[in-house]
């Protein structure tokens, strides 16, 4: 199913649910619970320290549930069995997990009537786990989509429901993906939960020998390796973006890569790295093939700029080498 099949398919039905969120990008699946169901709570996880000032500060799921005016509930431990008795008074119909951040033991998956239903942001079983959307960019995939899936003990192992497909372009972020599978991910929650309730689904079991795992972002993940084609470069520029973002090294300080395109300059013999074209109109080094050109760049400590900027500023030149660490001089 794709999202055009979706966007006549807005149900309205009469059943309780928890929704389980922390992030913003739970936020529209929360909305979307609110216009087809009794929303009974919203559980996220605690308020956390932010800034360089570390004000504690709400996530963005209870900030939309507050707004609501629903109660929210933040437990910091979910396998003393006290929230899963707390689930258990709730008497609600299911329960709703878009990206909570932690795993539900079995006491807490079994508390609602008909168990938890997850909005898993990849098309299972490939891309199972904590970072789909950078991953699937990464990997340079064609597509995407969300999973509606029946949860169980495991790391997204669980049943499956009915996927919602949709492309992904050739030069779309991961930020920007984030914010379309959003978006599908709340028109999958007002088709999907409703039929689900009401028994309409034949829940189909994931092929486990053709997963694929979607581990944890590190800020090292970032890391730029110019050995690699020019089109997965690319593709790991756009993947890391905006987190953990993706970086090089230029005269021995750290340069963010914001933007990139793949171009037509053959890298010849240079070496992976190897700035083969600096001028006021463009910047392009060399990868393991043919060359990537630099956008947007960002020195540490300065603010993101046009890479022809950085080169009229004689931050770059031609036979510059990118990915030197400082220790290797």
């Amino acid at each position: 199913m794709t999202q055009s099949d979706l966007e006549g398919g807005k149900s309205r039905g009469s059943f309780r649910a928890v929704f389980f969120g922390t992030p913003q990008f739970a936020v529209p699946c929360l909305d979307a619970l609110v216009e087809i169901a009794d929303v009974a709570a919203v559980v996220c996880q605690p308020d956390k320290p932010v800034g360089r000032g570390l004000e504690l500060t709400a996530p963005p799921v209870k900030q939309r549930a507050l707004e609501l005016g629903l109660p929210v509930v933040q437990p910091t431990k979910l396998r003393t069995g006290e929230f899963a008795a707390w689930l258990r008074e709730q008497k609600v119909d299911v329960a709703l997990v878009v990206a909570y951040g932690r795993i539900l033991p079995k006491d807490v998956l079994d508390a609602p009537r008909l168990g938890c239903v997850n909005v898993h942001a990849s098309l299972l079983p490939k891309y199972r786990g904590a970072a789909p959307i950078t991953w699937v960019v990464v990997n340079g995939e064609p597509e995407t989509g969300i999973t509606l899936m029946q949860m169980d003990e495991g790391m997204d192992t669980g049943a499956m429901l009915e996927q919602f497909k949709t492309p992904i372009e050739a030069d779309e972020t991961a930020g920007e993906l984030s914010e379309r599978l959003a978006s599908l991910g709340a028109l999958a929650t007002r088709k999907g939960l409703p039929k689900y309730v009401a028994g309409g689904y034949t829940p189909i079991a994931q092929d486990h020998d053709t997963a694929t795992m979607a581990p944890m972002l590190k800020k090292e993940d970032g890391r730029i390796d110019f050995s690699k084609a020019a089109r997965a470069v690319h593709d790991h520029v756009r993947g890391m973006t905006p987190w953990p973002g993706a970086f090089t090294t230029a005269r021995g300080k750290t340069l963010k890569i914001h933007e990139t395109r793949v171009t037509d300059v053959p890298a010849g013999q240079a070496e992976p790295g190897t700035v083969v074209m600096a001028d006021k109109s463009r910047v392009v080094v060399a990868c393991g093939e043919r060359g990537i050109e630099l956008l947007r760049v960002q020195l540490e400590g300065k603010k993101a700029i046009e890479a022809k900027d950085w080169f009229l500023g004689r931050g770059v030149a031609e036979g510059d080498k990118l990915g030197i660490l400082p220790s290797a001089g």
